[in-house]
């Protein structure tokens, strides 16, 4: 059990908590959302005791252990992989070097025989005799594979690290887990399989995650941070949005009365009643349903921007054409090979690879920003395309700039009302618009490009890796646009709930094989048999 009472914690006149009081308990997970920059992982660092709060106390059941995922792999980078995962559980690591340290002795003694006698029973009550092969489970569980255990830290790479101390933060089952951002940087495998162990885990969990898919998979409760004020909902995040959603309209609607309210929240949690059906969140969720009444759901304060892609014109049938494209990395390393496919008018495509960069080679090509090696691909006559890179930088490079000149020149309408109207829907209203375009940020700077493509009317949409940066609300109104746009779509995105619900095809493009397959994410993940069904180039 972990408990915040009377929590407050304010940043000058800003106020980020307000005598918050919650409680966390055994065998629940719990999502913690809000809006950027309301505090999410603050309030973890509170609840870890890694900053103070100005108010308040943090209290948890004594002898529990609590075990945080670290952001910072350069604190290990001296350290072998299986002795990081293992550090996790900082007494039974202790008591591993203190205990090494006494055998080590020269003038070994009767007091050193007493205490190393003491040490070895606490080392086998921690599980320390299977310490090891528990961490090595872990890591392999996570896709590092074994001939990497035994590697100092700074000998492994970027997403290799990551998996390690997440492996670090699980190992040794403690008690209260405090995540922040676990699946950044994790392909789909490591997802699946985090998403298996937190839903069998039988302790605490609260996680900050912008991935709306794993929370819905994951989480018991919503912990939502809102008003400086963290409101505890059972169930998870689709269920909060899509209750808060039902809220906001049941208040603007003054004339429906309490009963038609009623009936319409009944008609929702009978909807929502249907898909309880997740091991341990079953219980709970159906507990919260029964209780739930038409004041206990409220609406939230998030503000989301309003994405709408428009063509300006129909494309015909003959879209896209790529033949035997091929493309390298500057020191020659093949990224794909031989590359052939047609897009279809009205197709949603996501494109897979293991290596992003692959991605942003296809797509730079395809959007006439780079060359390839070699083959050729053909837009047809109708077509106008836009594209959002993956790395943005160079279209904010002008400090003079702000807003309203930065989306100015992308805009055939140069009225400053049309221009100012326009931001707006990207939730840059007053002064918010006359930011200088060169130091908003990144989250921001994705909301321009974003208005950058509504103007540009164009039919086909190509992204890459779009919700970088965005917040939970910005990704989802990314969503409902891109599900509504009557175009064609080429994209690719590590958000699980995005790719699935947009795509109706994929391409899963490598140096060797490809994959071409009228299917949804989740099928393409189902679907034993894809792996046997790669194409061979």
């Amino acid at each position: 059990m972990l408990q915040a009472s009377n929590v407050s914690l304010r940043f000058g006149k800003r106020v980020l908590f307000e005598e918050v009081n919650i409680k966390f308990t055994e065998g629940n997970c719990y999502g913690l959302i809000g809006a950027n920059g309301a505090g999410k992982s603050t309030f973890l660092k509170i609840l870890s005791g890694e900053i103070d709060s100005q108010t308040g106390s943090i209290s948890m059941n004594p002898g529990e252990r609590m075990s945080i995922l670290k952001q910072n792999h350069f604190e290990y980078e001296e350290t072998p992989v299986l002795q990081t995962v293992v550090m996790g559980n900082k007494r039974l690591y202790d008591i591993m070097l203190e205990k090494d340290a006494i055998y080590l002795k020269e003038d070994f003694s009767e007091a050193d025989g007493n205490k190393a006698a003491d040490l070895e029973a606490e080392f086998a009550e921690l599980n320390g005799w299977e310490a090891e092969s528990e961490a090595a489970t872990l890591l392999s569980g996570l896709g590092i594979k074994e001939d990497l255990h035994d590697l100092l830290l700074k000998d492994v790479n970027g997403s290799d690290k990551v998996k390690v101390l997440l492996a670090q933060a699980l190992f040794g089952n403690p008690d209260i887990l405090l995540l922040d951002e676990p699946t950044n940087n994790l392909d789909i495998d490591s997802i699946l399989w985090l998403e298996g162990y937190l839903m069998n885990f039988k302790n605490t969990v609260i996680v900050v995650s912008h991935d709306r898919h794993f929370l819905d998979n994951v989480c018991t409760h919503i912990a939502d941070l809102d008003f400086g004020k963290i409101q505890l909902y059972g169930g998870t995040y689709t269920f909060w949005y899509e209750s808060s959603q039902l809220a906001l309209r049941q208040r603007t609607d003054q004339n429906k009365k309490t009963d038609e309210k009623r009936k319409e929240l009944e008609e929702f949690i009978r909807r929502f009643s249907a898909n309880v059906a997740k091991s341990k969140q079953a219980t709970s969720r159906q507990k919260m349903l029964d209780k739930l009444q038409v004041d206990d759901i409220k609406p939230s304060s998030r503000k989301y921007p309003f994405i709408n892609f428009k063509p300006e014109r129909e494309a015909g049938d003959q879209l896209l054409s790529v033949e035997k494209l091929s493309a390298t990395t500057d020191d020659g390393t093949p990224l794909f090979t031989n590359l052939s496919f047609t897009i279809n008018k009205g197709e949603k495509v996501a494109f897979l690879a293991k290596d992003s960069l692959a991605m942003t080679a296809l797509f730079d090509i395809l959007s006439g920003h780079s060359k390839p090696k070699s083959g050729e691909f053909k837009w047809g006559v109708t077509t106008t395309q836009t594209y959002l890179p993956n790395d943005n930088a160079s279209f904010f490079e002008d400090s003079s700039m702000n807003l309203v000149d930065w989306l100015r020149q992308y805009s055939v309408e140069k009225d400053e009302s049309f221009i100012r109207g326009f931001l707006g829907r990207m939730l840059f209203s007053g002064d918010e618009a006359l930011k200088k375009s060169n130091v908003i940020s990144g989250g921001e700077k994705q909301r321009c490009m974003f208005s950058r493509m509504m103007l540009s009317g164009a039919n086909v949409l190509i992204f890459d890796e779009p919700t970088n940066h965005l917040d939970l609300e910005s990704i989802t109104a990314l969503n409902n646009g891109m599900i509504e746009f009557t175009g064609t779509i080429l994209f690719t995105c590590h958000d699980h709930e995005l790719t699935n619900t947009v795509a109706n095809r994929i391409i899963e493009i490598g140096t060797k094989t490809h994959l071409d397959k009228l299917m949804t994410y989740d099928e393409y993940i189902l679907d034993a048999s894809t792996k046997v069904q790669r194409v061979k180039l």
